[in-house]
């Protein structure tokens, strides 16, 4: 799953990395929290998903992230990675995926 997600995320292949995820899954993210701060840091659902990823790959089209390491079961994996954008900071990160039937239901960022 991870790989998968890192996949499509660094294509920037909204469809793809959307199709990872349940049709009412979840998200929250500290980014969220400042670019948005009426969702108080937690989206649901894949419309509110979509309109997220899809301003990031517009905003920054050079996001990309480096896997650093991957830990994972039948229903968590969590992904430590860099985030790199052309022009600013490297971001240490982490996300923890809660996986039900092959799907994402929930997500959660940590930057360090």
């Amino acid at each position: 799953m991870a790989l998968k997600w890192f996949e499509a995320f660094n294509a920037h292949d909204l469809e793809k990395l959307l199709s990872l995820y349940d049709d009412n899954a979840q998200h929250f993210s500290p980014k969220l929290k400042v670019r948005k701060p009426e969702t108080q840091g937690l989206i649901k659902g894949k419309s509110a998903l979509r309109d997220w990823w899809q301003d990031a790959f517009d905003r920054l089209p050079s996001l990309q992230y480096e896997v650093i390491k991957l830990t994972a079961d039948e229903e968590q994996v969590f992904m430590e990675y860099i985030r790199h954008v052309k022009g600013d900071e490297d971001l240490s990160v982490g996300e923890v995926l809660q996986i039900s039937n092959g799907l994402i239901i929930f997500s959660r960022v940590y930057h360090g």
